[in-house]
């Protein structure tokens, strides 16, 4: 028996795009998702919300130095773009004039849908545009967001150890919840579904870092249907592989998040000055849809979601859009080549960059890649002998970037790369020398961009989300900032080198201490070491990797604590805000110390790490690993 093809149906004001398996439904010229019809449900979506609060694109926006606006973009204009019985796509757009200046963003916005025959699910991809001498501005976020059925979905899978039964947002009213110290986070304390009284809920302990964010969703029990969002590239997320974004939370909410300044702050805001011209496709994404038969086990749902995401992944770029905006195979590249790292303290040969992140930006500095936030972006893995190819490459002029597990800082290639339709461009051999001055002394942590090493303490029994005991996420408990005043009431942490043991015995975050009268102090934590001997007209390097920073300042003095003037200071630093928001790392910084031999003495020395910013129990410093070497002459 054939698949039926797919038919477009006008009911008023509304469009419904239906293939016999799944049926969507839009408002026009909105272009709102309102429904979601299939296998036999109405309606996936909650149906208690109004239309304009079920299936939506948004986006936070502002004019330079004003307050960021919310904006649920509703089209103006409604057109059959493809109407076959292969394929149907729907254009909803939004179109920009001097005469809106302040009441929208200054962006010609065109919203599309996509429905195949065959298909358990639906596409949607969005075109931005700001024409050369439009008005400046900021945009904050974007990206779709779906509510689904309250009293159908409760159960959220984002990856296969980190699944459960979640709160309904009834639990989230007054009465049933205390709230913590922001809103986001809330204890249950009556909640309907009575096992969870006494957790912790915090849509931020469902981040996920953008290259671990491709299919995440919900799970109706009864009958057993899965909803599920899937991101088939990165390639139009901002900040890289490592940004970490929300995914879906309670509502029963699930987003598609494009972009976002989580983890990042300003760093991650698109700011257009000067009438620069600018377009982008965000997407398409994937919303899939799969069923059990009642009776059957409905968390295998999650097993065959992740089946449908590597098909997706596969079939990526897509031949269907019709948007020329979005480049087809045959309009992109590919790069590949081998990545070496030669650190001659280590071996006087080139090793391989074995697992290294290589990718393509925008041209930039070494590293600027992580805070660039306007346009595509495309990334992978070097294999164990340091090989690469990077496919499917938009056109467009490059640089290529890469950081390599083990070793500190950043690689850029010289050599600037473009792109052209057909391009299969092979670099040969690259070699980075990660920065580097003499024989290590000694040095504390991974370098691998983030502070998951150290020691993340139990949560306060209190504030406990169950889901993240005995975790490898151990530090997206709620209110691990306050653990470091209980571990350390009155004196600072002391490491010492040889007897210490990070993973014990540094905590994860340098964050203020509460004092008793609940006012906040900052911190000075102290690193002993010895040196048997010391080059007193050398110049030792202390370097210090910075995992995430917020609102923070690491002040730098060896042997004497008391200098008025540290021998190097950050100044104050950061907005990741990856403390609250049960972050392991936010944005990564690397500061390269020159240390004068005649300050530091033979036998027992200290460094001294002051964290002064006090203002907020939020603030901090994340390390990601710390080393001091000899001058080269050693």
């Amino acid at each position: 028996m054939s698949t039926p093809g797919v038919r477009l149906h006008f009911q008023g004001t509304h469009v419904v795009m239906d293939n016999g398996i799944i049926q969507v439904t839009l408002s026009v010229p909105d272009g709102i998702v309102t429904g979601i019809r299939y296998n036999g449900l109405d309606n996936l979506l909650e149906v208690l919300n109004k239309e304009s609060n079920r299936g939506y694109w948004d986006l936070v926006w502002s004019a330079p130095g004003s307050k960021g606006i919310f904006d649920v973009i509703k089209g103006t204009c409604f057109r059959v773009i493809v109407d076959t019985e292969e394929q149907v796509e729907l254009s909803f757009t939004r179109m920009w004039d001097p005469s809106l200046e302040g009441k929208f963003v200054p962006l010609n916005i065109d919203k599309r849908f996509i429905l195949l025959r065959g298909s358990s699910g639906f596409y949607s991809y969005g075109i931005y545009e700001h024409l050369k001498d439009w008005p400046d501005f900021d945009i904050g976020e974007t990206r779709i967001t779906f509510k689904l059925r309250k009293d159908k979905f409760q159960y959220m899978a984002i990856a296969d150890n980190r699944q459960r039964y979640m709160p309904l947002p009834d639990d989230r009213l007054p009465g049933r919840c205390q709230s913590l110290a922001y809103p986001e986070a809330a204890l249950l304390v009556n909640p309907k579904l009575r096992e969870l009284a006494g957790e912790v809920d915090d849509k931020y302990q469902y981040s996920c870092e953008n290259k671990d964010n491709q299919v995440h969703g919900w799970i109706c029990t009864n009958p057993p249907i899965g909803f599920w969002q899937i991101t088939p590239s990165d390639e139009f997320r901002s900040g890289g592989p490592h940004k970490q974004n929300l995914t879906s939370h309670v509502g029963p909410t699930t987003l598609a998040m494009f972009l976002s300044a989580h983890y990042a702050g300003q760093d991650l805001v698109p700011k257009f000055r000067g009438g620069e011209p600018w377009k982008k496709v965000f997407g398409p994404v994937f919303i899939y849809l799969n069923s059990a038969p009642i009776g059957d086990d409905p968390f295998w749902l999650w097993e065959d979601a992740k089946i449908q995401m590597m098909t997706e992944v596969q079939n990526w770029p897509y031949n269907f859009p019709a948007s020329e905006d979005f480049q087809k195979s045959d309009q992109r590249g590919n790069v590949s080549g081998r990545l070496l790292v030669l650190d001659r303290y280590i071996n006087e040969d080139c090793i391989s960059g074995r697992g290294a992140f290589v990718g393509l930006a925008p041209p930039g500095e070494a590293g600027s890649w992580q805070r660039e936030c306007k346009d595509y972006q495309f990334w992978t893995r070097a294999d164990e002998d340091g090989y690469f190819t990077i496919k499917n490459v938009c056109t467009g002029d490059y640089n290529l970037y890469a950081w390599v597990p083990g070793f500190v800082g950043d690689y850029r290639y010289d050599i600037p790369i473009t792109i052209n339709p057909g391009s299969c461009i092979e670099t040969g051999n690259l070699v980075y020398e990660p920065a580097r001055d003499g024989p290590t002394l000694w040095e504390i942590g991974i370098p691998d961009r983030s502070a998951a090493e150290f020691y993340v303490p139990d949560p306060d029994p209190k504030h406990i989300n169950k889901l993240f005991v005995n975790h490898p996420d151990r530090f997206r408990q709620y209110g691990l900032w306050d653990r470091y005043t209980q571990l350390y009431p009155n004196d600072d942490l002391v490491y010492t080198v040889g007897v210490s043991d990070y993973t014990k015995d540094w905590f994860f975050a340098q964050i203020p201490r509460k004092k008793d009268d609940n006012t906040l102090e900052g911190t000075t934590w102290k690193i002993n070491f010895k040196l048997n001997n010391v080059v007193r007209n050398g110049t030792y390097k202390l370097r210090v990797a910075v995992a995430s920073a917020t609102l923070a300042e690491i002040q730098v003095r060896f042997n004497d604590p008391k200098t008025r003037r540290p021998l190097f200071t950050t100044g104050l630093i950061g907005r990741d805000n990856s403390v609250a928001r049960h972050g392991i790392h936010g944005l990564y910084w690397l500061y390269n110390i020159d240390v004068p031999g005649a300050q530091l003495v033979e036998g027992d020395n200290t460094l001294f790490l002051t964290q002064p910013r006090n203002t907020s129990p939020f603030q901090g410093i994340m390390y990601d690993y710390i080393r001091l070497e000899a001058p080269p002459s050693c």
